[in-house]
């Protein structure tokens, strides 16, 4: 079955970076799209950033020129760099498959002086 593995959430300041990492597996990870989205303490799930199974790339406006998402077909991976993070980056971050699809467990991302 499809197996979603986050990792690399945790406290940031303000202006910092954090890189999250997603492992899947149980399904051909190289022919489809992957996702992040995020749910922020009291608000909906939100997708954050998207790319294709030919690396083009989709980010919500908000994290445009902050956040970079890439894959690495060869390790099953997917990856999101956050950059100048700010305090409203605060949110469980989740790994998606395709757009919509499964979701990881969460890992969560706190920014905060």
């Amino acid at each position: 079955q499809v197996q979603l593995v986050e990792s690399g959430g945790g406290l940031a300041q303000p202006g910092g970076s954090l890189r999250l990492s997603c492992a899947a597996s149980g399904f051909t990870f190289s022919s489809g799209a992957m996702s992040w989205a995020r749910q922020a303490p009291g608000k909906g799930l939100e997708r954050v950033s998207s790319i294709s199974r030919d690396s083009n790339t989709y980010y919500e406006q908000t994290v445009k020129g902050r956040f970079t998402i890439s894959r690495d077909n060869a390790k099953n991976m997917v990856y999101l760099q956050m950059n100048s993070l700010k305090p409203e980056d605060t949110a469980v971050y989740y790994c998606v498959q395709g757009y919509l699809g499964s979701w990881g467990q969460g890992t969560q991302v706190t920014v905060s002086s």
